[in-house]
């Protein structure tokens, strides 16, 4: 059975192909070359205002008000830092010596050369 279906693909194939085939040129494209300008149109008209929507005036009952929103809660008030811890106090120094009294010191310029 496979070997009849294939046999007659392989004739149909080659009867085809032997077929004379007719070509068919596309027609030429036809190029036109525009003209001067013509006069400009008159101008057109102009258009009719549009209707006016209504403004709310006149209205027998006017809606409500809304409401007024709530107010915030305050802030709550910051802590206290924590204070330092005071320094240690520094040595006493040593009370000097009471100089001796009575003496007079003089000094002598050195002779010019």
């Amino acid at each position: 059975m496979k070997y009849p279906l294939l046999l007659a693909v392989v004739a149909g194939t080659l009867a085809l192909s032997a077929c004379e085939r007719t070509v068919v040129a596309p027609p030429a494209a036809v190029v036109t070359v525009p003209g001067p300008a013509g006069p400009a149109g008159a101008t057109g008209a102009s258009g009719t205002d549009g209707a006016k929507g209504a403004t709310g005036a006149g209205v027998g009952i006017p809606g409500p008000t809304g409401a007024t929103g709530a107010t915030g809660a305050t802030g709550s008030t910051g802590y206290e830092g924590a204070t330092g811890a005071t320094g240690a106090t520094g040595d006493t120094g040593r009370t000097g010596r009471t100089g001796a009294t009575g003496d007079t010191v003089v000094i002598v310029p050195a002779p010019a050369r």
